[in-house]
């Protein structure tokens, strides 16, 4: 159910109780791509804009496809209370390290290693739907603080940027992602 352009209160503190969201971009062509995001990485700066820091991780494709196309949907699932599914669609922007910006919207995040951009989204539209189907599930812990992050620190930044370089430079369809300037 279409729900307007912004957020309200009741949809703000839903979101702010969400331990992790889905995003989800597309090129022009080549694949759709779908990520859960989690490990305290969101902020909700107005009823029209959010901001996401983006850790490191196999692939960059959100960057990569923001770089073709501004369009962006973020997707929150209620797996414990009542059913809601709750769908933001909007346009980003990448927002890296060397760029002017960084360091204030940097500061709205706890430090983690790892950290590789930060995705600014316009809140377009905001969408409602029953979720009736998403099965209850408990809350354990963040894999990130006893996983990836720890991960991210043995490396050091010049064992993070080799692994970027590997991995993180283009999409699984050839995009470049613009993580070293590129």
């Amino acid at each position: 159910m279409p729900l307007g352009e912004k957020l309200n209160g009741t949809l703000r503190a839903f979101i702010e109780r969400q331990q992790m969201f889905f995003v989800a971009t597309a090129a022009p062509t080549g694949r759709v791509n779908m990520s859960p995001k989690g490990a305290d990485s969101l902020r909700i700066l107005s009823d029209t804009r959010v901001q996401w820091l983006n850790l490191s991780g196999s692939g960059n494709e959100t960057a990569g496809h923001l770089r073709q196309s501004d369009r962006m949907t973020l997707m929150f699932c209620a797996f414990e209370g009542d059913a809601l599914i709750l769908r933001l669609y909007g346009t980003a922007s990448t927002l890296h390290p060397r760029d002017a910006g960084w360091k204030e919207a940097s500061a709205r995040f706890p430090k983690m290693a790892g950290t590789r951009q930060i995705f600014d989204m316009q809140i377009q539209s905001v969408n409602m739907s029953c979720g009736s189907g998403v099965p209850f599930m408990d809350y354990k812990s963040d894999r990130s603080a006893v996983e990836m992050i720890p991960f991210f620190e043995d490396l050091g930044q010049d064992g993070t940027d080799a692994f970027w370089r590997r991995k993180n430079v283009e999409t699984i369809d050839g995009y470049p992602t613009g993580l070293f300037g590129d």
